[in-house]
């Protein structure tokens, strides 16, 4: 890196700070973050069979939430829905591909008062191919799950980030 370069770098970052920028997961003088807070939060089981308990998993992983909700400060309620569309045919009429569709609507809740904080929306859309192979074309269908579900879990992750960085600024 050029003199010059790190010196564009370094006045960024001073702008940055200067204009209250603060890191939305990391340490900041005054608090922790998102990331003290995403620890206090449960993440009730999710309906859904395997797209359920994928989602379920990579919120707690994501937001490394507590396992038990007597810990827990904040509860997190999600419903999902799950859609498929088939959008190639062959020459057969045969469906050879498919888009698979995965809506989440979650609701954050004060643990002690039952008070919803934050709810919202998150869709996803993933496909996958049909091929020769049942258990090969089953595969595929799971995987474009997985993948749905840890989007959705992230685009979650996300929303909540911005809510408590508005709300608890501090991160306390």
């Amino acid at each position: 890196m050029s003199l010059r370069n790190l010196s564009l770098v370094c006045a960024m970052a001073a702008f940055a700070g200067g204009c209250g920028f603060h890191p939305l997961y990391g340490s900041t003088d005054d608090g922790n973050g998102a990331r003290q807070i995403f620890s206090s939060i449960y993440v009730d089981p999710i309906a859904g069979e395997l797209v359920g308990y994928e989602l379920r998993n990579s919120l707690i992983d994501g937001l490394e939430g507590t396992a038990k909700p007597t810990d827990a400060t904040y509860r997190l309620k999600v419903t999902v829905s799950q859609y498929l569309q088939g959008i190639a045919v062959a020459n057969d009429a045969t469906v050879t591909r498919y888009d698979y569709t995965l809506d989440a609507n979650y609701e954050l809740s004060d643990m002690h008062t039952n008070k919803v904080l934050k709810s919202g929306v998150e869709q996803t859309l993933s496909a996958y191919d049909v091929v020769t192979s049942p258990y090969a074309t089953l595969v595929a269908e799971q995987d474009a799950q997985k993948r749905g579900a840890k989007d959705v879990a992230y685009r979650i992750q996300i929303d909540l980030s911005t809510y408590f960085i508005k709300h608890h600024p501090t991160g306390k």
